[in-house]
């Protein structure tokens, strides 16, 4: 009979492949339990994916909605002033601008009040000064957080240690934004948009309202930056013309251009963009003129010689050298210029669009030639 059922692949339980069998079906148990687990967790992603899909919509709407609007907006390139819910704001006595002109100057970083108190009174401070730099901070921050509930910490206007300090998260300034769009001009005119990059010239000089933190400007710790800020507004100046000689305004950066050389004749970038301009223009006498005023004026003044590029200049003037006449782009490579609309330009309540004051580099802007 065990031959038997040896034979018949029956095993009695005592045997060996008794043992293995029963190991086996177990397995096969756990193997159904697992199965079993990974279905039910299966359906429970499906069924959290179809919740996504079903909420996704309202998540896009609010990835697309806008950052929230900084509480206030400083404008700083003339003098100071602040604007809080869209309209501007009294910022009181001359000491109280000038205080929040040097925070501003500063912001995002603290200045001590040691600082502000030498700044303000010129390294002659009375005995009531801090006294009177605290009642200065208190003006400033029930000014810019109207809303603010008593006895709650100010989030604008903070204390930091022995000093105070413009929170970045909260403000925007006006200097900031005008880095950026001169930076973006730059951009747009290096890539060969000359439309583009005579918008956000433009852009960027519209900001500037008179000298730039002018409450004050002549202070020690703001100096460095009204000397940068005013070099680069020059800059921004040649960059525009540099651009309208690249859209082919030669008539409307001639004008802009002798207007600019006769308040700066010792900047040999703008004396070069003229020369070019007068040449386009068809004035290649006046264009010489221009050049060899210049090489007299830099000789006597500063003793030194043009720069290579104006020498250069001159002699492709005297040969009428054919790099120096203007090609149209083709139609199709032209990228319009980018007009941002109120609804997408986040900037647009905040900045005053005036043109600069008269005698501190206003220009004419009259507008491009129809054909671009």
């Amino acid at each position: 009979m065990a031959d038997e059922r040896v034979d018949t692949g029956i095993a009695s339980p005592g045997t060996p492949d008794a043992w293995r069998i029963a190991e086996l079906e177990r397995e096969v148990r756990e193997l159904r339990r697992t199965n079993q687990a990974l279905r039910i967790r299966v359906a429970r992603e499906h069924a959290r994916a179809r919740d996504d899909a079903t909420t996704a919509p309202g998540r896009a709407e609010d990835a697309r909605r806008p950052a929230p609007r900084p509480m206030v907006a400083f404008r700083a390139l003339g003098p100071i002033e602040a604007v809080v819910d869209d309209r501007l704001v009294d910022l009181g006595a001359p000491k109280q601008r000038a205080l929040l002109a040097l925070l501003v100057s500063k912001v995002g970083r603290p200045v001590a009040c040691d600082a502000i108190v030498e700044e303000l009174w010129t390294g002659h401070p009375p005995p009531a000064a801090v006294s009177s730099l605290h009642a200065y901070v208190a003006n400033l921050r029930r000014v810019l957080e109207p809303g603010r509930a008593p006895r709650t910490r100010p989030t604008v206007l903070r204390t930091y240690g022995r000093g105070y300090l413009l929170d970045r998260r909260m403000v925007e300034v006006d200097v900031h934004h005008f880095d950026e769009r001169a930076a973006a001009g730059r951009q747009a005119l290096d890539r060969g948009d000359p439309l583009s990059a005579v918008h956000e010239f433009e852009g960027a000089l519209a900001l500037w309202r008179g000298p730039a933190y002018a409450e004050v400007a002549e202070t020690a710790c703001v100096r460095p930056d009204v000397a940068r800020l005013e070099e680069l507004r020059l800059s921004v100046v040649e960059g525009r013309c540099a651009a309208l000689l690249a859209a082919g305004a030669h008539e409307i950066a001639v004008a802009e251009l002798e207007a600019f050389v006769q308040d700066h004749p010792l900047r040999e970038y703008g004396c070069e963009l003229l020369g070019l301009a007068l040449y386009r223009a068809g004035r290649q006498a006046d264009a010489l003129a221009v050049l060899r005023t210049n090489q007299r004026r830099l000789a006597e003044e500063l003793g030194i010689d043009p720069r290579p590029a104006l020498q250069l200049l001159e002699q492709q003037i005297l040969t009428h050298a054919p790099s120096l006449d203007w090609r149209p782009r083709p139609r199709a490579a032209m990228q319009p210029a980018r007009r941002p609309t109120p609804a997408t330009d986040q900037h647009a309540p905040h900045w005053n669009t005036r043109r600069p004051l008269s005698g501190h580099g206003a220009l004419r802007h009259s507008p491009l030639p129809a054909e671009l």
